[in-house]
């Protein structure tokens, strides 16, 4: 099924979700930018060399310069983040919404002063009231229609009548696997370094190899990635408990070393927008972010399953955990968060070969006097129970985790997330093939381990 967006049908309305958020994104961090004052003074100098600094369409540009919100709202814009151009025109909130009206000021104005506007006749498309029909439209807005062949506002009426209607469900997407793999840093430095011959971590790089091949044949269209920020993107100003990454590309950031020699990271961001939806209106709270630099947790696994190509095979959605700073989520909300996450994903109207990871772990402690702990036989443990019998292990506390396996252990309650989105968790499928497992102690601090999980459907 997809999406519930009965919004949609709602005259003269337009919701800023996800996909708004997303299709807006340079937009709006535009009309950030003139909080400032140095930057408004910079625009009304000299608007067209101003908006050229900004990643925005030709479309958006234009919107802006014409000064028709409905039109900028349609590419993305957001009412708040707009304001910022409107306040730099010196014009109040109350101007800014009686021009997307088709109304003179003085007459929004009146109809204010008398109540403002009733929603008799305007909860419905099709009703009778008085905000029904097409939008207010400058005249920049339609001369830009017609030079470009068609007009944009009935193709989005027309998107808009459609939005919600069934699809053939052998169209949607479908999680065929989940992968499971530590994030060890010294990993990828061994990589970039050429160190990966070496007696110490040849034994590590070899019990991938069959990953590598098995990942030749089960090339997935896009990889739901999930991993933790290691202080890169999240100080602490702001530290989400759930971030999903909706961006185009991710960058590989400078972790303090300078970025690793790794491709480009290329996002999925209309299934990455779909699933931030679908996943906040079943009652869990992500952080949409647009623009985000992926560190050693995201990238590590990539060489580890796909080696070092010149570009990544396939497309990644990076989904970020607080595992860093307490309190961090339980095993339970992570497990029951991978169910939303597949649901969000079969939902999607796009035959997609989807594979969850989880990334983290295992056993280690980077810190104070116990640094260097190492539970081999908890960790192993751990693996059985997450095959066989992962809702028992969702229940485990998180004191459990710390006292068992270090103080970085916890980045194990992800692996209960990439789990949680397997069929037979929803009882639609058989138990998981196993198509490797494998277990290495050290990599540099870290006890290393790595399973490859098959649906049954």
């Amino acid at each position: 099924m997809a999406l519930d967006k009965p919004y949609l049908d709602v005259p003269g309305t337009t919701i800023f979700d996800a996909d708004q958020s997303r299709k807006g994104y340079w937009l709006n961090q535009f009309c950030m930018s003139l909080m400032k004052a140095e930057n408004r003074e910079r625009f009304k100098k000299d608007e067209a060399a101003y908006l050229t600094e900004w990643p925005m369409t030709d479309e958006q540009r234009a919107a802006v310069r014409a000064r028709d919100l409905n039109w900028m709202m349609r590419t993305g814009g957001n009412i708040y983040f707009l304001s910022k151009l409107g306040a730099t025109d010196g014009l109040s909130f109350q101007q800014m919404a009686g021009s997307m009206t088709g109304m003179t000021e003085q007459q929004y104005r009146d109809m204010m002063v008398h109540g403002g506007r009733s929603p008799e006749g305007n909860r419905y498309q099709g009703e009778g009231g008085d905000a029904q029909g097409p939008m207010s439209r400058s005249d920049a807005w339609m001369a830009w229609e017609k030079s470009h062949g068609s007009d944009l506002a009935e193709q989005v009426l027309a998107a808009e009548a459609t939005a919600g209607k069934a699809a053939d469900p052998a169209a949607h997407a479908r999680i065929t696997a989940s992968v499971y793999s530590s994030h060890v840093p010294a990993i990828g430095a061994a990589i970039d370094h050429g160190k990966t011959e070496e007696p110490y971590w040849k034994p590590l790089f070899a019990g991938f190899e069959p990953s590598k091949q098995w990942m030749k044949e089960h090339m997935p269209d896009v990889v739901f990635l999930v991993y933790n920020d290691h202080a890169t993107n999240f100080d602490l100003g702001v530290i989400p408990t759930f971030a999903i990454g909706t961006a185009a590309e991710f960058q590989p950031a400078d972790e303090g070393y300078g970025p690793r020699p790794v491709p480009m990271v290329m996002g999925h961001p209309k299934l990455a927008s779909h699933i931030a939806q679908s996943v906040i209106q079943q009652d869990f709270d992500l952080t949409l972010v647009n623009e985000l630099k992926v560190d050693h947790g995201l990238t590590v696994p990539m060489n580890l399953l796909f080696g070092s190509p010149a570009a990544w095979p396939c497309k990644v959605i990076p989904f970020h955990v607080n595992v860093v700073q307490y309190p961090v989520p339980s095993g339970k909300r992570c497990f029951q968060l991978g169910q939303a996450i597949r649901r969000a994903i079969e939902s999607y109207d796009e035959p997609l070969n989807v594979q969850i990871w989880g990334t983290g772990g295992m056993s280690h402690q980077l810190q104070g006097p116990r640094a260097g702990l190492i539970n081999a036989e908890w960790d192993n443990r751990f693996l059985d129970r997450l095959i066989a019998d992962p809702a028992d292990l969702s229940t485990m506390p998180h004191i459990d985790y710390v006292r068992e396996a270090g103080s970085e252990g916890i980045e194990l309650v992800m692996w209960l997330i990439a789990r949680g989105a397997m069929s037979d968790v929803a009882g639609s499928g058989k138990p998981p093939r196993v198509a490797h497992r494998f277990f290495h102690v050290p990599a540099s601090n870290t006890a290393v381990g790595h399973l490859i999980l098959e649906n049954q459907l």
